[in-house]
């Protein structure tokens, strides 16, 4: 169970009025229904008040930020350099061959350490949430709703490992992703037509258009031994 500071918990509280007005305020009550429930739904699961975060939790927070960061600024690079060389289309086959690549140099850095990206939208199937995964990205999209940026939005916790039949569990970490002016090049909508046509070759199932800035894009997920 996660644990948080008292001081981040009454901030929290605080704003939640704020939130719920914002909520009111959706035009589409269906969407503002949910969520709300949603929304207050965070504040009463994987928290525990002990005053402070533990040591080891602070840590893992930290080391966590610090690897989305660098898997960020690489995976940046790779993008930036694929536009200039040929244009968004070219930009398209990075994530395909080269996030793998970066994610086993990751691993190779950090063993035992699971390092990848999810969405709700996915245009590798692959990429599809678990269920823990899921959870965040709604409470994500709830928070967004609310009126939070998303560029300041993460989660954590310590949960049971899969298939455990003892108490061993790990640790869990999540960063959003926010939709950027780049991402849209492919990620749109409004695409080019050679953009099109590689992504219907290269993802026939993809889900992943129609997004604008500040929508979550998806979100770096983090598995860390305990």
């Amino acid at each position: 169970m996660k644990e948080i500071s008292l001081e981040l918990y009454a901030k929290s509280r605080l704003a939640l009025p704020n939130c719920v007005e914002n909520l009111l305020k959706k035009d589409n009550p269906t969407f503002a229904l949910t969520s709300l429930f949603l929304l207050l739904a965070s504040f009463g699961s994987g928290t525990a008040l002990t005053g402070t975060l533990s040591d080891d939790a602070e840590r893992r927070i930290a080391a966590n930020r610090q690897i989305v960061k660098e898997v960020f600024t690489t995976l940046k690079g790779e993008l930036e350099k694929a536009l200039d060389a040929g244009g968004p289309a070219s930009a398209i086959p990075v994530c395909k061959e080269k996030v793998p690549e970066i994610g086993k140099t990751f691993k190779e850095k950090y063993p035992g350490w699971s390092i990848r990206r999810t969405t709700l939208n996915t245009r590798n199937p692959v990429n599809a949430p678990d269920e823990w995964e899921r959870k965040a990205l709604e409470r994500f999209e709830a928070r967004k709703a609310a009126g939070e940026d998303p560029k300041m939005m993460e989660y954590s916790e310590f949960v049971a490992r899969d298939g455990a039949k003892d108490s061993a569990k790990v640790f869990r970490y999540m960063k959003a992703i926010p939709t950027q002016e780049v991402c849209t090049l492919c990620h749109g909508s409004s695409l080019m037509p050679d953009v099109v046509a590689k992504l219907e070759a290269l993802y026939p199932e993809d889900t992943a258009r129609g997004f604008e800035l500040g929508d979550i894009r998806g979100a770096f997920s983090i598995t860390q031994p305990e």
